[in-house]
C-alpha cells in the first residue's frame, strides 16, 4: 500500500478507513472536550473549584481501562460496526448530562461513565484489520490511529472558539460540549448503515468464548492471569488519588478496593473457565500462538502510549517554567508533540510494512524512545529553546511511530482474537498513563523523563526476549487454523438451524 492510496476514496477499503478514523476522531474530540473549557466552567459555575476539575480529569480516564477490555470482548462477538455505532450513540448520553449538569454528582458520575468512550480506539483497530490484508495493515492502522487521535488536539483548538463566539454567554461551554455529543450520536447512526465488517464475503473469525482470552498452554494461562491483574488493579491508584484529594472517605475507599479485588477475581475465574477445558482437550499445533508476543506488545503500549498521555499533560508547564515562556507559547510548543502524530504514526506502520521485519521495526522504535526521553532528561534552561523543541519532536516521532508499529503486529498474532488482544494492549497504554502520572507527582521533570526512558528500555528488553515475528505478517490473507474452520462450520450449522425431516 502506498501513501497516495489514501486519496483513492472510491476503493471500498480506503472509504472504510476514512469513515473509521473519522469515527475515532469524533469520539476523542468528545472524550477531551472538558479541558479546553475548564476556565469557562469555573467562571460560569460558581460552586466549582479547580480541585473539582482535577477530580473530573481523573474520572475522565478511570473507566477507560476496563472499558477497553470489555469492548475487546464485545468486538470478537458482535463485530466492530455494531460496537462502534452503539458506543457513539450511548456515550452521547453522559456527554449531554455533563453538558447540562447542575450538581456535583451529575458532573462527577457523567464524566466517569463518559471515560468509557476511550475504548473507541480498539474498535477501529479491529475494523481496519478486517478491511486490509496483512501486508498493508501497518500503514492502515497507523493512519487510522494517527489521524483519529488528533481529535483531542482538535478539541483543544476549536472548542473555546465555539463556546465563546458561536454560542457566547455563561452557558456557551455547555452548548459546545452538547454539540460535540450530538454530532457523535448522529455519526454513530450513520456509521451503522455506512459500514460493513470487512469486504463482502469476509468471514468474521470469532473466538469460542468472548469472556476471556484463549491461550495455547498452561504456562501461557498463568502469564495471562499475571498480565490481567494490573489492568483492573491499577484502578486502586486512582481510588487512592481521589481519597488523598479528600473526595472519598476511608470507608468508601475500602469499598472501592473491595470491588476492584472482586473484579480481578472474577476475571481470573473466567480465564480458568475458558481455558482449562481447552487445554485439557489439547490445542492443535496449527492453532497455537505465542502469548509472549502479546505480553511484549502490552509492554510497548504501556511505554509508548502511556508515556504520550503522561508527557502531553506536563509538557506545557515544563517549557513554561524552564524557559520562562508565556502559557500560550509553551502550549503551542508542547502541541508539537501531538502534531507529529499525524505523520509519525502512519509512518511507523508504513515502515513496519515496507521493512519486511515487523519485529526489527518495533525494536528500533522502542530503543529510539529510550534515547529520546534520556535526551529530554538532559534539557534545562542552558539549552537553546530551538534544540529543546527539536529533541521533543525527535522523541515524539519515535513514540508515535512505536504506537503504529505495535498495532501493525497485533492483527497477525491470532486473527480471531484480534479484538481481545487489541483491547488488552490498548488498556495497557492507559495503565502506563496512570502509573507515569502518579510517579510524576513525586519527582522532578528531569527525573520523570529518565524514568520514562527506563520504562521504554525495559520494554525493548522484553521485546528482544519475547516478541516473535508474526508468521503471516506479510501475507495476502490471514492464517486460518483448523480450529478457525471448525468454529466457522459450527456457526454455519447454528445459523442453518435443525434439519427438517
Amino acid at each position: 500500500m502506498k501513501v497516495a492510496d489514501v486519496f483513492r476514496v472510491r476503493n471500498p477499503e480506503i472509504r472504510a478507513l476514512h469513515l473509521t478514523w473519522i469515527a475515532f476522531f469524533i469520539t476523542f474530540y468528545v472524550w477531551f472536550n472538558m479541558a479546553p473549557l475548564a476556565s469557562s466552567m469555573l467562571k460560569s459555575v460558581n460552586w466549582l473549584t479547580a480541585d473539582d476539575l482535577r477530580l473530573f480529569a481523573i474520572c475522565n480516564v478511570a473507566l477507560t481501562i476496563p472499558a477497553r477490555i470489555v469492548v475487546g470482548m464485545a468486538l470478537d462477538r458482535f463485530g466492530p460496526r455494531r460496537v462502534f455505532s452503539v458506543l457513539m450513540v450511548v456515550m452521547a448520553i453522559p456527554a449531554l448530562v455533563f453538558a447540562f449538569g447542575n450538581t456535583m454528582t451529575q458532573l462527577l458520575v457523567s464524566r466517569l461513565v463518559l471515560s468509557s468512550i476511550g475504548a473507541s480506539f480498539v474498535v477501529g483497530i479491529h475494523m481496519t484489520a478486517l478491511w486490509f490484508k496483512p501486508k498493508d495493515i501497518g500503514f492502515a492502522e497507523g493512519f487510522y490511529a494517527g489521524w483519529g487521535n488528533f481529535g483531542s488536539a482538535a478539541a483543544a483548538i476549536t472548542l473555546p472558539t465555539i463556546a465563546l463566539h458561536m454560542y457566547g454567554g455563561e452557558d456557551g461551554w455547555r452548548w459546545a460540549i452538547a454539540q460535540s455529543a450530538i454530532v457523535m450520536a448522529g455519526y454513530g447512526v450513520y456509521y451503522w448503515f455506512a459500514m460493513t465488517d470487512g469486504p463482502e464475503g469476509t468471514v468474521h473469525r470469532k473466538p469460542r468464548k468472548a469472556v476471556a482470552l484463549e491461550v495455547s498452554s498452561w504456562g501461557d494461562m498463568i502469564k495471562l492471569i499475571l498480565w490481567t491483574i494490573p489492568l483492573v488493579g491499577v484502578l486502586g491508584i486512582l481510588v487512592w488519588r481521589i481519597q488523598v484529594m479528600g473526595y472519598l472517605s476511608t470507608t468508601w475507599a475500602l469499598v472501592c478496593y473491595g470491588v476492584i479485588v472482586a473484579i480481578v477475581c472474577y476475571q481470573i475465574v473466567q480465564i480458568l473457565r475458558v481455558n482449562i477445558p481447552i487445554l485439557k482437550k489439547g490445542v492443535p499445533e496449527d492453532d497455537k500462538y505465542p502469548f509472549n508476543s502479546v505480553a511484549a506488545l502490552n509492554s510497548t503500549y504501556f511505554a509508548n502510549f502511556g508515556a504520550e498521555l503522561a508527557v502531553v499533560s506536563m509538557l506545557p508547564m515544563f517549557f513554561e517554567e524552564t524557559w520562562s515562556l508565556s502559557a500560550t507559547a509553551a502550549g503551542l510548543i508542547a502541541a508539537s508533540f501531538a502534531f507529529v502524530n499525524l505523520v509519525a504514526r502512519p509512518m511507523g506502520g508504513l515502515v513496519s510494512d515496507r521493512m519486511g521485519n515487523r519485529r526489527f521495526v518495533m525494536l528500533s522504535y522502542m530503543f529510539g524512545i529510550s534515547v529520546g526521553f534520556a535526551l529530554m532528561g538532559l534539557l534545562n534552561s542552558n539549552w537553546p529553546l530551538i534544540i529543546a523543541v527539536a529533541i521533543t519532536v525527535f522523541t515524539s516521532f519515535f513514540v508515535q511511530g512505536a504506537e503504529g508499529a505495535t498495532f501493525g503486529i497485533i492483527p497477525s498474532i491470532k486473527r480471531r482474537l484480534t479484538g481481545q488482544i487489541s483491547g488488552m494492549a490498548g488498556a495497557y497504554g492507559n495503565v502506563g498513563a496512570v502509573v507515569y502520572l502518579t510517579i510524576y507527582t513525586f519527582v522532578t521533570p528531569t527525573q520523570f523523563f529518565y524514568i520514562i526512558a527506563g520504562g521504554a528500555f525495559i520494554s525493548w528488553l522484553l521485546c528482544v526476549m519475547w516478541l516473535k515475528e508474526p508468521e503471516s505478517g506479510f501475507s495476502e490473507e490471514y492464517y486460518v487454523s483448523s480450529v478457525d474452520l471448525q468454529i466457522e462450520e459450527e456457526e454455519r450449522r447454528r445459523q442453518a438451524g435443525p434439519a427438517v425431516s
